[in-house]
């Protein structure tokens, strides 16, 4: 299944939990089940935006845009992110107006079982997101993933407080409880717009994609071969890396350009998704880019 088919399937469960969450506080009454209602309201638009960016992302280059779209994946993680803090903002003013004056809570058990479906149905969809944002390197997915998860752990503290509300009597742990999911998904918020703006930095690639990288390279180390200015960065599901290959001065154009596109090749082949770039240099000369390697 592909990233954009996965966000399709986000926008449809979001829509299916709106619809009963709010007919779970309509029942209800319960602050708690409107603020859970309010969060998959942050649901579906973050699924949209994310929509929006990964087709962005999937765009071919063009002139303004040499290098293609791929960072546009982390925008939709910093919108989704924004989504969730004001989410949070809109909970917490709810909850203190309801802890201020408390009301009481009705026909429970129906809205438990709608909020338990909506519940199940995150969970799931919250799992199946996460494990492909690992498999197709989304952030956008990841941003998703993680969301729809802290709904999921946000629903189930509104069953246990509506659950404490019916046996105890105490209407205060309903806008309690509401003020504690605020916190959490406001902390959540903050999680993804950070990683949003990190992404958005030119970062290496993981310690693990660089071992593989050496361990090709080795294979086409020699007495009269060596690499050299290796550096490596992530572009949203893009990854690069880009080298020098020092040879000896005397071979012809052809031998060193099927060598180069060998190891190419193979660092591809190597690392999915990797696109390589290599500058061929005589084995004699070194290139000097202001590194402090190079000063030495």
């Amino acid at each position: 299944m592909q990233v954009p088919t996965y966000l399709k399937l986000s926008v449809a469960v979001a829509l299916a939990t709106i619809a009963m969450k709010t007919a779970a506080w309509w029942f209800t009454g319960s602050v708690s089940l409107l603020s859970d209602a309010l969060e998959s309201l942050v649901n579906l638009a973050g699924a949209l935006f994310a929509l929006a960016m990964v087709l962005l992302a999937a765009a071919p280059p063009d002139e303004e845009h040499p290098y293609g779209h791929h960072k546009a994946e982390y925008f939709s993680g910093g919108f989704e992110g924004l989504l969730i803090l004001g989410a949070a903002v809109g909970i917490a003013l709810a909850a203190l107006q309801r802890l201020l004056d408390p009301q009481p809570v009705e026909a429970l058990g129906l809205g438990l079982v709608l909020a338990i479906v909506s519940s199940a149905l995150n969970g799931g969809l919250a799992w199946a997101l996460l494990r492909a944002a690992r498999q197709h390197r989304s952030m956008a997915l990841e941003a998703d993933g993680r969301h729809l998860l802290t709904d999921v752990w946000t629903s189930a503290g509104v069953v246990v407080a509506l659950v404490a509300v019916h046996l105890t009597g105490w209407l205060w742990l309903d806008p309690l409880v509401a003020l504690a999911m605020a916190a959490n998904i406001g902390r959540e918020g903050l999680k993804l717009v950070r990683a949003a703006a990190d992404g958005l930095m030119d970062h290496a690639l993981e310690p693990e994609v660089c071992a593989d990288i050496e361990t090709v390279l080795e294979g086409f180390r020699h007495a009269t071969i060596r690499f050299d200015h290796l550096h490596t960065r992530r572009a949203g599901s893009r990854r690069y890396v880009d080298l020098h290959m020092h040879m000896p001065a005397d071979w012809t154009l052809r031998r060193a350009a099927a060598l180069r596109g060998a190891v190419e090749q193979a660092l591809m082949a190597a690392v999915p998704g990797l696109r390589a770039s290599i500058q061929l240099l005589p084995a004699d000369v070194e290139a000097h880019f202001d590194d402090p390697r190079d000063l030495k």
